[in-house]
């Protein structure tokens, strides 16, 4: 079940949800119809009470949004991008862990620190 963690996103609010966000987003591709799609929910719920990593989970789902869908090549569900900056910086296809999506999530928060660390 969804809880106050997560946010369900439509075409309308990615920009501002996603791509404008300032801190990494994680976006899961889902379809109500895929057991491994309903396997991630608690998996991402973990991720999202883990204060390591500030990180805002949103979920699509490919049936009703078929152009994000379309827009960032999703072919199976779940599908997990990772976004920083407005860009997406890692994908994960199929289950996976929390332990594995947290690692991911610190790596794309180290990057982020490296630039930000950098002198123009």
């Amino acid at each position: 079940m969804l809880n106050n963690n997560f946010i369900e996103l439509n075409e309308a609010d990615f920009e501002r949800e996603v791509l404008r966000a300032l801190q990494p987003v994680l976006v899961e591709f889902w379809a109500g119809w895929s057991e491994a799609s309903m396997a991630m929910a608690p998996l991402l719920e973990t991720v999202a009470k883990d204060a390591a990593v500030p990180v805002k989970i949103v979920r699509v789902n490919v049936e009703r949004h078929e152009n994000l869908t379309d827009q960032y090549s999703v072919r199976a569900v779940p599908t997990l991008l990772l976004f920083n900056q407005g860009a997406a910086q890692d994908q994960i296809v199929g289950r996976t862990t929390a332990k594995a999506v947290c690692e991911r999530l610190e790596k794309v928060a180290a990057r982020e620190i490296t630039q930000t660390n950098k002198t123009p």
